[in-house]
């Protein structure tokens, strides 16, 4: 069944998907993508032959290092690679929530993930958040990240008009966007921020688009992950614990990796979790998920950025000052993270 395929740089892909681009217009740049693919075949619902960008692993949503003045502090970005780059991390998410992105200019975010895709490794992916509020804007976002070098963009719903994000106008604005995606696209499901699900049968839909090739769903539903899992095995369809706290769950009902904050801190322990699980060591897994749990809740749920920035601190990293109008952690907060951290061995 495989199709004969055409060459673009240094990346295969099926010449189905290239007859797929022609025939929707797409512009020839749109399909000059990265150089740093791991394939594996994907198949649609139909019968073609397409390639998919292997997620399997763990990836931190890397945070936007800034100085006292708010500016970026780039130098720093590439001090906490120097000490990423020694984890086994599948790549890094950039421009994620973690990353502050919504208090980013669209100048900001295209030189940070050009910085990212020059400080990474390069067989790391680099996974580019690009959602913006308009299916139009987030095709043109789509564009300047593939063109700074990211391998894939993960796109988050839009949220501002909740009553208006129905089922149907997110299938045809995820759709619209893959279209024209030079990139591969992932879902980003985060409700919690957004107010807008991503439910199982949108994304059981969507993944039969030969340009999309997962979803981080963030919602901790393991039963909605395993769902997906199942419905979209036809797919290559793959997604992704959208948190340390469910991650070996997720790896119980199919996810293949995790995008979690934690592993900005504790890059080794989730990715130490992620080897447990697929090694078949099930009682350490668990053991170590339940030390995550309490450590993962002080970077995201209870402290949000403020705590993940302040945490990295602590190990050695550079987490600095957080853009306003968030606010940095009281000396209570502080005291009640690091706890969270000492209290399960990891201080």
């Amino acid at each position: 069944m495989a199709s004969s395929v055409a060459v673009f740089r240094t990346l295969r892909v099926s010449a189905s998907f290239a007859s797929q681009v022609v025939s929707r217009k797409v512009p020839a740049a749109a399909v000059v993508l990265s150089s740093n693919f791991k394939l594996t075949e994907k198949r649609s619902m139909s019968t073609n032959t397409e390639k998919s960008l292997d997620l399997s692993g763990i990836f931190p949503p890397v945070i936007t290092p800034f100085d006292d003045q708010e500016n970026i502090k780039y130098d720093q970005m590439g001090n906490n690679m120097k000490r990423f780059s020694e984890i086994p991390f599948r790549g890094f998410v950039v421009l994620g929530s973690n990353g502050e992105s919504v208090y980013l200019s669209k100048e900001e975010k295209v030189e940070t993930v050009k910085k990212m895709r020059e400080m990474a490794p390069k067989d790391k992916i680099i996974l580019a958040g690009s959602g913006c509020e308009s299916t139009r804007d987030t095709i043109e976002m789509s564009t300047l990240m593939a063109e700074v070098g990211a391998d894939a963009v993960l796109v988050i719903t839009p949220c501002f008009y909740k009553g208006g994000m129905t089922a149907d106008a997110l299938f045809q604005h995820f759709t619209k966007v893959a279209d024209a995606s030079p990139v591969p696209v992932v879902l980003y499901n985060v409700s919690k921020f957004t107010g807008v699900d991503i439910t199982a049968e949108t994304a059981i839909r969507l993944s039969a688009h030969p340009n999309i090739i997962g979803l981080k769903e963030s919602s901790g539903d393991v039963a909605k992950i395993g769902s997906v899992v199942h419905k979209t095995k036809g797919n290559n369809f793959q997604v992704l614990a959208g948190s340390a706290s469910f991650l070996l769950p997720a790896y119980a009902v199919g996810a293949v990796g995790g995008v979690c904050a934690l592993a900005n801190v504790l890059g080794n322990e989730c990715c130490d979790l992620h080897k447990l699980y697929h090694t078949g060591k099930y009682d350490e897994a668990r053991s170590l998920q339940h030390r995550l749990i309490a450590p993962n809740a002080a970077v995201t749920s209870k402290f949000g950025v403020p705590g993940l920035k302040q945490s990295m601190e602590w190990f050695g990293l550079y987490g600095g000052p957080v853009r306003s109008p968030l606010l940095p952690l009281t000396k209570q907060q502080i005291e009640d993270a690091r706890s969270a951290f000492t209290g399960n061995g990891f201080l």
